[in-house]
């Protein structure tokens, strides 16, 4: 699970929802209605204190630049209008921003070009699903928010047959610069390395592409982000499924430049600040992802 480009993540964008809308039209089905994040947009009261210590440059224009890969559902999204970008990443750290006095501005993106849009100073927070690992953390600030593993999922019954833990001689979906990437190549090195057919992986630059190849049969199974996986699934109307356990749970992180430590260190205590006021639950919540909420946030975390 180590990736300096990528930590995770998502699932249906636009893209892959429309993708997905046609796939099911062709079956005679309909999309689901009953849709996560229902509800009115969650928001966190400003803190005086902690708004006195975003550092000038951060607070100078009143918002905070966020780079976002937006076809990540249900993380970070792009709503129905293909421009808002929504999901549970999104409306909490909508309410961390308001906690400094301060209004979160997204930019989509692909996903491995975020964190070098971090570095680079682009963007002043990465904001999207990145896992949190030794490697990214050598080139930028992060501060957890959430856990998630792991989860596979494949149609309905299995028909390739595909076992999690010897996929040797299947096609397998993965997001472009994901921990997954690096996982489902080192299970291909393993199966070369036992004189078994390599797994073929076919990379995505969007999550919602991979799901979509699935949904349509062009690949056996994907690997994603927990959370993720368990949205892809509700949202296909019955053509997809969960395969395996969620495995390797670690936490989310908002990366931030590495020389911006002191920045770092006041989201960490407004994500702790939305904890304690309840804003935290109430949005993870709304979206049915409280399963991977934390109680203590922490800069760089090690294990």
């Amino acid at each position: 699970m180590f990736n300096i480009s990528a930590g995770r993540r998502a699932v249906l964008g636009v893209t892959g929802t429309a993708l997905l809308a046609l796939s099911l039209a062709g079956c005679g089905e309909k999309e689901s209605t009953d849709q996560p994040g229902a509800g009115p947009t969650v928001s966190a009261a400003a803190d005086s204190a902690l708004a006195a210590k975003v550092p000038d440059a951060v607070k100078a224009d009143g918002v905070i630049k966020v780079g976002t890969d937006s076809t990540y559902a249900p993380a970070e999204f792009l709503d129905a209008d293909g421009k808002t970008v929504v999901g549970f990443d999104i409306e909490l750290f909508n309410a961390v921003a308001q906690k400094l006095g301060l209004k979160a501005e997204y930019e989509s993106a692909p996903f491995d070009a975020i964190l070098p849009g971090v570095d680079s100073g682009k963007y002043e927070v990465g904001v999207s699903s990145f896992t949190i690992n030794a490697d990214r953390m050598k080139t930028v600030n992060m501060v957890s928010y959430f856990s998630a593993g792991t989860q596979w999922a494949t149609k309905p019954g299995n028909p390739a047959k595909v076992d999690t833990e010897n996929a040797c001689g299947k096609k397998i979906a993965v997001q472009v610069g994901t921990v997954q990437l690096d996982d489902i190549t080192a299970r291909s090195k393993k199966c070369t390395d036992a004189g078994k057919p390599a797994i073929t992986i076919d990379q995505y630059q969007a999550q919602s592409d991979a799901t979509a190849a699935v949904v349509s049969g062009k690949d056996d199974a994907m690997l994603a982000d927990s959370p993720v996986g368990a949205y892809a699934v509700k949202q296909s109307n019955g053509q997809l499924e969960l395969l395996g356990d969620i495995y390797e749970s670690a936490p989310y992180g908002y990366a931030v430049k590495k020389d911006q430590a002191a920045f770092a260190e006041v989201l960490k205590e407004a994500v702790a600040a939305v904890i304690a006021d309840g804003s935290y639950q109430t949005a993870l919540k709304k979206w049915g992802v409280e399963g991977g909420a934390i109680t203590t946030p922490a800069l760089n975390p090690t294990s």
